[in-house]
């Protein structure tokens, strides 16, 4: 049976780490919002998409009046966001039927690329929930604070634990998942730990895979990754 395909893109957040008076999602890159920028590439690489935009009440007017001003005409399902990313993605859900497809993607990740979603998209038509991820290049430390005499807090190396890079990596999004599994998934009681759509489905326990994302599918969080993000786009 071929599923609808839905994309839930998150764009509720404040965006605090960034700085500025607006969410890094309506800053502009080259003349578009970072949000323009998602929302474009995702409809191009899968037209019939149907789009979901998460937003704070707040954003929902000036967002309609961005899209009359750039003529961006793609049809969207505006939903309020909640307190938590996990609280914003479960009133979204409450928007796709039983039997489709779903696609979550957190609207600061502009960069990625046709190629990708299509064959996340093609993984999902055999596996229930599907992660990119990208292995983990750097050496990582494990490390904890501790004061000093004089009374500084440093970092200090933990006695006999290392990380093993070779077993980390990376998770990204779009998260794709078949919607009445994520659905099942989002009624479990809200933790802490739920950074993501992938940590909600794997304490539900839901077999998913992780096929390789993109190395440039960053997250734009800081001033530098704006930077980044003008190179590449």
């Amino acid at each position: 049976m071929q599923r609808d395909k839905y994309l839930i893109l998150v764009a509720g957040g404040s965006g605090t780490r960034m700085g500025g008076n607006i969410p890094k999602q309506f800053m502009e890159i080259n003349g578009r919002s970072i949000l323009h920028h998602s929302l474009s590439r995702f409809v191009s690489a899968v037209p019939d998409i149907r789009v979901l935009t998460v937003l704070s009440d707040e954003w929902k007017q000036p967002w309609t009046e961005y899209c009359y001003r750039h003529n961006l005409t793609v049809p969207q399902k505006l939903v309020t966001g909640g307190i938590t990313r996990f609280h914003s993605v479960k009133n979204a859900l409450e928007k796709v039927p039983d039997g489709a497809v779903v696609a979550v993607h957190d609207s600061v990740r502009p960069m990625f690329s046709a190629g990708m979603i299509v064959r996340l998209f093609r993984e999902a038509e055999s596996s229930p929930a599907v992660v990119p991820v990208i292995p983990v290049t750097d050496t990582l430390k494990v490390l904890e604070k501790k004061m000093d005499a004089d009374g500084r807090v440093r970092l200090a190396a933990v006695p006999g634990e290392t990380a093993d890079r070779n077993r980390l990596f990376g998770a990204q999004t779009p998260q794709i998942f078949w919607s009445e599994v994520l659905k099942a998934a989002y009624r479990q009681p809200y933790s802490t730990d739920f950074t993501d759509d992938a940590s909600v489905t794997e304490r539900y326990g839901v077999q998913t895979i992780y096929p390789e994302g993109e190395k440039y599918n960053i997250k734009i969080t800081t001033p530098d990754d704006i930077r980044i993000a003008e190179a590449l786009l």
